[in-house]
């Protein structure tokens, strides 16, 4: 093991000092990461400091599966405002961070972002040229922190966004996976029993010259469908898969599919909720930001994935350009609550709309925590119930006839 001196950068943007024991300069830059500190030199005690150089641009060529995720882009929009904030140069900080990136695919994206940066362009110019990594709300917000000089408070800003944001995505999905796992159980019990049990009970009462109940019928004719065309169900299943992903794909279908979320009940209100907090999020830190309305609605619009709430921003738009208060056609679209509403009146008539806006973020999120909360305590007794239906139909229909079996035989002794 060797002792490594370091210098680095903490969360706060604290410059830090001290010694590693490590068996490697690699294992030592891991050591420190894992600490939350952001390397900006490294010596062994018997070396000379290695400062974190300029990156060599990754060429195309990406590892086999890597994919830049939207956690990678947080933590490095984290590193990247706790590094400027601090007082480093931007391309330094860019150096740095692509240093120690460790998804090969996001390290090319950084090295060629830090060589665009190095070559005179404006980081928002740099990013835009990846737009399937940096979407429109990420550029135009560092377009407009370079504009205003306040590059390090956007930066923050919307590390703070997307970390919110993440977390309502991690909550959301959690509360999914219950109801997910017991459906998956239901239709494998329910498989099984069409495909072992009941072929066993038909046997029994074919032997017997009964006749069978229409329940019993329609039971054992559904169990010969998936037996004796087993290969047909994977096929089935996949053409409803592909069917509606391909519907969903279209602006149609995903307007029809999202109308019907919206009146069901409970579900609807869910969505609502989720949807009006990513809109006042969004809408609340472009508008921090220093990004003029119009372009905040646009860029809000397009990252909404409720077409309702999209459309309804379009109209919002046009009618915002024409000189109406932000506040008036909100209300008149029937998609956002009233506190909602009546919360962005109050802050453009005391001229604190952004501060509002993220004030409205928050109680959506609370909002949302409640909301994930109910919607599992409602769908795991449903779940059950419905598991509970489909199981004793199948088990009802196997012993109708043999009760009436059992009774003609009573009847006769």
């Amino acid at each position: 093991m060797t002792d490594y001196k370091y210098t680095a950068i903490d969360r706060n943007g604290v410059q830090a000092a001290g010694k590693i024991e490590a068996a490697s300069e690699e294992q030592a830059r891991a050591k420190l990461m894992a600490k939350g500190l952001m390397v900006t030199s490294l010596a062994s005690d018997s070396g000379a400091a290695k400062v974190a150089a300029a990156p060599v641009v990754a060429k195309a060529g990406f590892s086999f599966g890597a994919k830049v995720t939207s956690g990678d882009v947080t933590i490095m929009t984290r590193q990247l405002a706790t590094l400027i904030v601090a007082g480093l140069p931007l391309l330094r900080a860019l150096e740095l961070i692509t240093k120690q990136e460790r998804n090969p695919a996001f390290k090319a994206i950084l090295g060629n972002v830090a060589d665009s940066v190095s070559q005179g362009n404006n980081l928002s110019e740099a990013l835009q040229a990846h737009p399937k990594v940096f979407d429109k709300l990420f550029v135009n917000m560092v377009r407009a922190g370079e504009a205003g000089g306040v590059l390090d408070k956007v930066l923050d800003r919307l590390a703070k966004f997307r970390e919110k944001a993440e977390r309502i995505q991690k909550k959301v999905k959690s509360a999914m996976v219950y109801p997910g796992v017991v459906m998956s159980v239901a239709i494998i019990i329910v498989y099984i029993l069409m495909v072992k049990v009941v072929p066993s009970f038909q046997k029994l009462l074919d032997g017997q010259k009964t006749n069978m109940p229409p329940l019993t019928q329609f039971v054992v004719g559904i169990s010969k469908l998936l037996t004796e065309y087993w290969w047909a169900t994977p096929i089935l299943l996949a053409g409803i898969y592909f069917g509606l992903k391909t519907w969903l794909a279209t602006d149609k279908g995903k307007e029809i599919f999202d109308r019907i979320l919206f009146r069901l009940p409970k579900i609807g209100g869910f969505v609502q909720i989720v949807s009006v907090s990513r809109f006042a999020r969004t809408f609340g830190t472009l508008m921090a930001s220093g990004v003029p309305i119009l372009q905040s609605i646009t860029i809000t619009r397009d990252t909404l994935s409720n077409v309702v709430i999209a459309k309804s921003l379009e109209r919002v738009h046009d009618r915002v350009r024409d000189g109406e208060p932000l506040s008036v056609p909100l209300e008149q679209s029937g998609v956002f609550p009233q506190m909602v509403t009546s919360m962005i009146q109050v802050g453009e008539e005391t001229g604190q709309l952004p501060e509002m806006l993220n004030r409205v973020a928050d109680i959506y999120d609370e909002e949302v925590d409640n909301a994930v909360t109910a919607l599992t305590s409602i769908i795991e007794p449903v779940l059950i119930v419905f598991l509970a239906v489909v199981v004793g139909t199948i088990v009802l229909a196997m012993f109708l006839p043999l009760i009436a079996l059992i009774t003609k035989m009573t009847g006769g002794g």
